[in-house]
């Protein structure tokens, strides 16, 4: 990775924060797309203490509002004209359902359509510069499910509800793009990084936030097989797959469900309006 970009989301804490650092550690100039410019820049300054050559800059960015990761990437374009990978890591819980300005629950749009766009915006500058990778931060496929006619979540809303369509929708997502970049020299996929012990738990009810105080692993581990994506070379090449523990695992349940990647697809295209203008 000496001398690659790398631009990380969700990157001033947890996952996202071990992932940034592990790629400067290994010689990548990062890029950290993070929405508070105080928690940012003590992230850059914890990276830049610990590795004191690396490079790291800071993109702020509300992921919630498409029409800011927009001016984002056009920021990220204007200072870089090479991006070698993308890791895809921010997330959010939420209890309660929120909408956004734009119309969108604020799970939906933060976890999944900001990355479907953000990807898409930035897809020239990744061919430019192939081979590059995208990387998906997401989980294992087991009891996930995506209603694509409820997407809003206007009812049924829950915690775990609002969480998993997110993540499968990553996983369809890294599906049907790596189809669409054959020969391009990018490559995409999905990771499942485990319970994981982050700032995020402080949503969870006190029952759930007892049993991953027991379970849970460190953001560093659970950052090991993003890190491990963007930068091995033994998935060279390799595209459209989900890995845990630096292993590839099986994709299964309602992501391999005939048409749904498609169907999808076309619906994240009308919500971001990638390729309308």
């Amino acid at each position: 990775m000496k001398q690659g970009v790398c631009l990380v989301t969700g990157a001033n804490r947890g996952i996202g924060f071990e992932i940034a650092r592990g790629l400067a550690k290994g010689g990548a100039m990062v890029v950290l797309l993070c929405r508070d410019g105080a928690k940012a820049e003590a992230a850059r300054r914890a990276i830049l203490e610990e590795t004191r050559e690396a490079e790291v800059e800071i993109l702020l960015c509300d992921l919630s509002v498409l029409a800011a990761v927009r001016r984002a990437a056009d920021d990220f374009r204007t200072r870089h004209d090479t991006l070698h990978v993308l890791v895809n890591s921010a997330g959010i819980f939420r209890r309660e359902r929120a909408v956004t300005v734009e119309g969108f629950e604020r799970v939906w749009a933060t976890n999944y359509l900001s990355h479907f766009l953000l990807t898409h915006v930035l897809l020239d500058t990744l061919k430019a510069n192939a081979p590059a990778r995208i990387v998906n931060v997401a989980t294992r496929t087991a009891g996930l499910r995506i209603d694509l006619d409820n997407l809003g979540l206007e009812t049924g809303y829950s915690f775990s509800a609002s969480m998993g369509r997110t993540k499968l929708a990553l996983i369809l997502f890294t599906m049907e793009l790596a189809q669409r970049l054959r020969s391009t020299g990018v490559t995409v996929n999905a990771m499942h990084p485990g319970l994981t012990k982050t700032q995020l738990v402080d949503e969870l009810s006190w029952p759930l936030r007892a049993l991953m105080a027991v379970f849970a692993r460190s953001p560093e581990k659970s950052a090991r097989t993003a890190i491990f994506l963007a930068t091995s070379p033994r998935v060279e090449g390799v595209s459209g797959k989900l890995f845990a523990d630096e292993k590839e695992v099986a994709i299964g349940g309602q992501a391999i469900e005939p048409g749904l990647k498609e169907r999808l697809w076309a619906e994240s295209v009308r919500s971001t309006g990638v390729g309308a203008e």
